[in-house]
């Protein structure tokens, strides 16, 4: 459990704090899933306005450092949890003989 909670208890809190005013005065919208916050909504509305780590303190990310925080909704945060941005799973393409190229213009074959 190294540094669980360093930017509520640890030696970042400081910093954390001076960062999320930064945070909250100059960014509207959420880095989450691009859409306006409301900063009227308050905890625990889940849209309300939080502080999220792009890239987690579980992760490897910093807890306080400006460049690692962005504007959030609060249930956008909770359902990214501890995944890194490019993490997102895609849908592997499935390849089967229906979207195989044709090899040959069978519309325009003609027997001899």
């Amino acid at each position: 459990m190294a540094n669980k909670g360093a930017e509520r208890y640890g030696t970042h809190r400081g910093s954390f704090e001076k960062n999320k005013k930064k945070v909250f005065a100059t960014q509207t919208v959420c880095g989450i899933c691009g859409k306006p916050v409301d900063f009227s909504l308050k905890y625990p509305h889940p849209l309300s306005a939080c502080v999220d780590h792009i890239i987690p303190i579980a992760r490897g990310g910093h807890p306080s450092d400006i460049d690692n925080l962005q504007l959030a909704h609060w249930a956008c945060n909770r359902a990214k949890a501890d995944h890194l941005p490019n993490a997102i799973k895609k849908e592997e393409e499935v390849i089967s003989n229906r979207i195989l190229p044709l090899s040959m213009d069978w519309a325009s074959y003609r027997s001899e």
